[in-house]
């Protein structure tokens, strides 16, 4: 496989954020020419079995996946797993611990939100949730439009989600260290997500790369649905910069919400060693 493929090793279904079950994404998938795909959920890796089987019956090859939420010069980042032994009893029980503070903080979310006339919101996000555990500020976002406080979800994210805001929570994710060890403990690939999206300090994003590979970590998404063209190119760099493989995926989450379908990214730049070569092994 070359650069050339039309992988998609990045998207949410209702097991954590997204709003479509993992069979519905695959045949989502399949239908925009994606080559090879895997679901990524938030700190979750329970629609695994079932986005393999789907993917199988629409005739699309399948690598495992998995998004950690990782703290991290506190800032909140994601490392995607993808190759992962969804049966490793480390990697379930980091996961475990990872999802188990998402409850008591949405509830202290919702808290913030009544404290400025937004009552019933811990309630009302609990409606978009296929997970209870992984209840997130997505579903907040998804409640308070649907009750007409705002009229989108970015709109909710600006006004009441986001630093200094009145349904804004910090949460002490897993150290990196942890989530790269979790993956390659459990056969997989370590690939910082989105890198662009955490505006880091070139100091600060030159630390977390370096942390990163001396973890085990060994990709980078450089094409992904919130990264613009330049970005890829900076991203690029990067990957050639740390020796890291260079991944490609959309982050899809809903029809209605993301700005990038399923499988319609430009193909990585050429020069780079895509992560599909290295997983040739884990995929189905």
């Amino acid at each position: 496989m070359t650069s050339i493929l039309n992988a998609d090793l990045h998207c949410h279904s209702v097991v954590s954020d997204g709003t479509l079950t993992p069979e519905a994404l695959a045949e989502r998938a399949a239908s925009n020419g994606v080559e090879l795909w895997a679901l990524t959920d938030h700190d979750e890796i329970g629609g695994q079995a079932r986005a393999a089987a789907a993917a199988k019956a629409v005739g699309m090859r399948y690598v495992t996946g998995v998004e950690i939420s990782v703290t991290f010069l506190g800032k909140t980042v994601h490392i995607v797993g993808l190759g992962i032994d969804t049966d490793n009893a480390d990697l379930r029980e980091g996961l475990e611990q990872t999802r188990g503070g998402r409850r008591l903080r949405a509830q202290d979310m919702a808290d913030g939100l009544a404290k400025v006339g937004i009552k019933g919101a811990f309630e009302g996000a609990l409606q978009y949730v296929g997970n209870p555990d992984l209840i997130s500020r997505t579903h907040f976002a998804r409640h308070l439009v649907e009750t007409g406080v705002c009229k989108e979800t970015n709109e909710v994210f600006r006004k009441y989600l986001t630093e200094g805001k009145p349904g804004y929570v910090e949460h002490r994710w897993a150290t990196l260290k942890d989530a790269v060890g979790w993956i390659t403990g459990a056969g997989g690939m370590a690939v910082v997500a989105h890198p662009a999206r955490y505006k880091f300090t070139p100091n600060e994003e030159f630390a977390l790369f370096t942390e990163f590979k001396g973890h085990g970590g060994r990709g980078v998404e450089v094409v992904t649905g919130s990264h613009s063209a330049a970005e890829y190119v900076t991203y690029a760099a990067t990957a050639q910069e740390f020796g890291l493989a260079a991944s490609r995926g959309s982050d899809f989450h809903s029809p209605l919400e993301s700005h990038t379908e399923l499988g319609t990214l430009p193909y990585l730049p050429g020069g780079l060693t895509p992560v599909w070569e290295l997983l040739a092994t884990r995929i189905q």
